[in-house]
């Protein structure tokens, strides 16, 4: 087993990045969380641009449609949604508008993946 200052040692030479790495494993491992300001001060700006946290809830927007396939994205719509006829139609038809709100990614791609395929444009925000 190595030392405190073995560790100490071994933690001054690693890189910026290494470094944040290293606080990941640490928190996910014992499951901490370390305060970020603080951090994020001791380890200077480039850490600053490391720790940028990645998003994690998404909407999904119908942006515009392909009118000759209206139909299908209506029905992609009410998929997705659990909306009834109308509400799905008025959606489509009021393109843009937000199909979904605050849901994770692999979600977000599934839902912009089926409404591109029936021939709408779906963003991700």
């Amino acid at each position: 087993m190595a030392t405190k200052e073995e560790i100490l040692d071994g933690i001054a030479n690693l890189t910026v990045l290494d470094l944040v790495d290293l606080v990941k494993l640490i928190e996910d491992k014992f499951g901490v969380s370390a305060a970020a300001p603080v951090a994020v001060a001791a380890a200077g700006p480039a850490a600053a641009a490391a720790v940028v946290e990645e998003k994690t809830e998404f909407t999904v927007v119908l942006s515009s449609i392909d009118a000759a396939k209206k139909v299908n994205v209506i029905k992609v719509v009410r998929e997705l949604t659990g909306l009834g006829l109308k509400e799905a139609k008025d959606l489509v038809e009021g393109a843009p508008q937000t199909v979904k709100d605050g849901v994770d990614k692999k979600t977000a791609e599934e839902m912009k993946k089926k409404l591109d395929e029936a021939g709408g444009k779906a963003d991700l925000k």
